[in-house]
């Protein structure tokens, strides 16, 4: 029997805004526990009163079960942007004790920022300060200049542990023909071997980007989840295939940021799933057959064989980026709605670990 749950108020949420920013499906894990602490962020104002603009990014910690919340703010960063996609995203390594939050993106260049090892693995021995992150970046640890391209026009990041490392999802594009992407940050050694490792001692901490996972075709996948379980990285996605508009093709377009704009939800279709058994690198159907090697620069498609788990068709009310969950056993299970009955209802997709 569960206990009844309890609840913590950590700041007040907008009251002013039209769309909501703290609490949305795709914020993966934005509240999340590591080595007996617990970790949410959020936006909020300054000031007490809810409807006082900029919004800054909070950050509160505790010690399970019932410690004494703390906060603290970034106040270095305004965010002004009155737009439902722009949440913050929450990441811990256990490899090294970092925390890392990526922020405020619909089509924007990478917003980031991270705190300095040990953080995580030792909370105790850190006083809970903004002092302890770096300052507002625009390129991940590690990498340089020429993957500044790639990370301009981020929208949709997420944060997945995988073991000692820490796995970073982000969609480029716009709604209906965008791609998504991985790049795992992990332990290198200063004679350069790779590890993961429980403390870090003497490490340098980097990004690798792994390459395309998902290729949108005139579309683009709309990621429910990530979750790594027993070693196996689960993914499940919906398609939005994209109509052309007037301006479509010209750079400062923006049609497509608008909340249901030129390509909205009635062109989701399908509900896809792929796995991969080495953190990301190579992907496979769910009958186990090899269907991308991003070393080799492939991606999962939507014409890759036995993507499809269950076949929807546009204009059928499906949603995207509701809900994913993998349990103990492997078990794939997502939360979304469609109205192939006729009538729109929401329902559990699953898939067995057996297939």
């Amino acid at each position: 029997m569960l206990p009844d749950p309890s609840i913590s108020v950590l700041g007040p949420d907008p009251t002013h805004r039209k769309c909501i920013l703290n609490g949305n499906a795709f914020q993966q894990d934005v509240i999340q526990s590591f080595n007996g602490w617990q970790y949410a962020a959020f936006y909020s104002s300054l000031l007490e009163d809810a409807s006082k603009e900029p919004l800054y990014i909070h950050l509160s910690r505790r010690k399970l079960p019932e410690g004494k919340w703390e906060t603290l703010v970034f106040d270095d960063y305004p965010q002004t942007t009155d737009d439902g996609h722009n949440t913050v995203q929450l990441g811990v390594c256990p490899g090294d004790g970092t925390i890392h939050l990526s922020y405020d993106h619909h089509c924007d260049v990478l917003r980031y920022r991270h705190s300095q090892p040990g953080v995580a693995q030792n909370p105790k021995s850190f006083a809970w300060s903004a002092s302890l992150f770096t300052p507002h970046l625009s390129r991940l640890p590690g990498l340089g200049a020429e993957h500044d391209e790639l990370f301009s026009y981020i929208t949709y990041p997420r944060f997945v542990q995988l073991g000692t490392n820490l796995l970073f999802s982000f969609r480029t594009g716009k709604a209906g023909l965008g791609d998504d992407h991985v790049a795992v940050y992990s332990a290198q050694t200063q004679n350069g071997g790779g590890g993961g490792g429980g403390g870090g001692g003497g490490g340098a901490y980097k990004y690798e980007v792994l390459g395309t996972n998902l290729q949108g075709v005139d579309n683009n996948p709309y990621i429910h989840g990530l979750d790594y379980r027993n070693g196996r990285l689960h993914a499940t996605w919906v398609y939005r295939g994209f109509v052309h508009y007037e301006g479509w093709d010209d750079p400062l377009d923006t049609k497509h940021k608008q909340q249901r704009g030129p390509n909205s939800a009635e062109n989701n279709h399908n509900i896809c799933y792929a796995y991969s058994d080495d953190g990301g690198r190579t992907w496979k159907n769910g009958a186990g057959e090899l269907i991308a090697d991003l070393a080799k620069g492939e991606s999962a498609r939507p014409d890759s064989k036995g993507i499809v788990a269950f076949d929807i068709p546009k204009g059928s009310g499906l949603s995207n980026q509701e809900a994913q969950a993998v349990d103990g056993e492997g078990g794939v299970h997502v939360l979304n709605r469609d109205a192939v009955d006729g009538e729109q209802k929401w329902k559990h997709y699953y898939r067995s670990p057996d297939g």
